[in-house]
């Protein structure tokens, strides 16, 4: 094996996923912990000031104790390098969460041991499916009042059509959780040596045999190709079972896998460097109003310094500062391998779905925008900051905060987003960050679609439906629609058109 080889397989890039207040957040913080990065983890249940949560840096974020954006984190365990990244729990940034999910090569799934599988859970789960991702499952709260194990494994099964193999078995329930069993081990990990005329021991000996009787073993080539989760059971508050699923990602955890472009295959033990830009965030240090790319290498080894091609632009890139993250903190990337996410400072030059590579030119695929469910009007206060917020829409539609549309019949821009959160958001960031407050006001518009067909049928619909089309921020044309009636009223009119929910970021809509 080459030392590039050598040092692809040792990296680990996943992303956790749940409904919220399953327990994401500070299970990423005690995992963070057991590899080493932080030597104490924040408290979630704390309040105000003390609340230290070190994955969740936007200040909305810390004063409504949820995550609203993706953070990353790179930390080594185990002779491994993992990418760590936390997406957003919440429903409204389900675009944010779809896009970090091209970017990771396996997902851990929280579940609630007492509430099961959620509507959150159930959806996220879906969009890994589409994706052939591998799921690690792990159950959490067992330290309180629980689900029977059986049901649980049993609901996960039924619910998402998912084969269950428990790597590890509780040990008590609730006020008496001890631990775990290592199924594949055959060992306790237990905080204190417990008898065997212990209640718990004799419970735990009589449920492995039904474990061992009517549940599969793991089978790494059913979990690889996405139909098995292993099940681990624990409690990330207190901290048990959390070294449990850190071994296994390390032990059978997917390396990075290949990934497919318009033209072809890329494998990520190519000597070729190739990279995938699938997140921005701007002023992650108001101090410096920095703006920050978010790139997963796909192929090859990166290092400091050198000149990339910006697929988008054909221009050449330099690479100068890509940087390591942990949340907010950061440190100057010397190089990277293939499964790596860095950040790469730029003023606007990179944008989500960006490709860049070595010099050959392809476009990697699978980055999607969603048709927005809410449409609104950004009504500004101070009319003498026009043109800042300009500006600052402009910049957090590159970020994918809101998607931006402007009417082509020179009417103000008007903002979509999925849920109304992302517009508390907006306001937010539009005045801590850029000082410039707004608010909203309603549209004569509840749909938007992009019209995909021959270039002069699209100009002739825009033409004769001026007033309700507007361009995106790559100046594709939308169809903004009063109704579900309007828009099937003017698919079945222009039938040579495709009225389109969601777009492929950087194709073309019009040939």
């Amino acid at each position: 094996m080459s030392d590039l080889q050598a040092e692809i397989s040792r990296r680990r890039t996943f992303a956790i996923i749940s409904h919220p207040d399953a327990g994401k957040t500070t299970l990423t913080e005690r995992l963070l912990r057991a590899g080493g990065a932080i030597q104490l983890a924040g408290n979630v249940r704390a309040k105000g000031e003390r609340r230290r949560t070190r994955s969740d840096w936007m200040s909305i974020e810390r004063e409504r104790g949820i995550s609203v954006v993706t953070s990353v984190m790179t930390f080594e365990y185990g002779g491994c390098v993992f990418n760590l990244l936390d997406t957003p729990g919440h429903e409204d940034f389900s675009e944010d969460t779809y896009r970090t999910l091209t970017a990771v090569d396996s997902a851990v799934m929280v579940i609630d041991a007492a509430k099961g599988i959620e509507d959150r859970t159930r959806k996220l789960f879906e969009i890994c499916r589409l994706r052939d991702i591998p799921i690690l499952t792990f159950i959490n709260k067992m330290d309180r009042e629980a689900q029977d194990p059986f049901a649980l494994l049993d609901e996960v099964s039924s619910a998402l059509a998912l084969d269950t193999a428990p790597a590890t078995w509780p040990v008590g329930r609730a006020a008496t959780f001890a631990g775990t069993y290592d199924l594949r081990e055959r060992r306790l990990r237990v905080a204190e040596e417990l008898p065997q005329s212990d209640p718990r021991m004799v419970a735990l000996g009589e449920e492995l045999e039904l474990v061992q009787a009517a549940l599969p073993e793991f089978d790494k080539e059913s979990f690889d190709a996405g139909h098995l989760t292993p099940v681990f059971f624990g409690s990330a508050m207190r901290e048990i079972g959390v070294t449990d699923l850190l071994d296994a990602l390390v032990s059978f955890g997917p390396p990075p896998r290949a990934q497919e472009t318009d033209t072809r295959t890329v494998h990520a033990d190519e000597q070729a460097m190739t990279a995938l830009v699938f997140k921005i965030q701007a002023n992650m240090d108001p101090n410096h109003r920095d703006r920050m790319a978010f790139a997963r290498i796909c192929s090859g080894r990166l290092q400091r310094g050198m000149r990339l091609r910006h697929v988008r632009t054909e221009k050449q890139f330099a690479l100068h500062t890509p940087q390591f993250f942990f949340a907010r903190d950061r440190q100057l990337a010397e190089e990277a391998f293939a499964g790596d996410v860095v950040g790469i400072p730029n003023h606007g030059t990179l944008r989500i779905g960006d490709t860049l590579t070595d010099g050959e030119s392809l476009r990697f695929t699978g980055v999607p925008h969603f048709a927005p469910e809410i449409l609104r009007r950004v009504r500004l206060d101070d009319a003498m900051k026009a043109k800042k917020l300009r500006q600052a829409l402009h910049e957090l539609a590159e970020e994918g905060v809101v998607q931006l549309f402007r009417p082509q019949d020179g009417s103000p821009a008007i903002v979509g987003v999925v849920g109304t959160l992302q517009l508390d958001v907006l306001q937010a960031r539009l005045a801590a960050e850029y000082g410039v407050a707004i608010g909203f006001e309603a549209v004569p518009y509840s749909l938007a679609r992009w019209i995909e067909g021959e270039k002069n049928a699209v100009a002739g619909f825009a033409a004769s439906n001026r007033s309700a089309m507007a361009d995106d921020l790559d100046g594709d044309p939308v169809f903004l629609a009063g109704s579900a009636f309007m828009m099937r009223r003017a698919a079945e009119m222009n039938t040579g058109l495709s009225f389109r929910d969601t777009k492929q970021i950087g194709v073309l809509t019009t040939t």
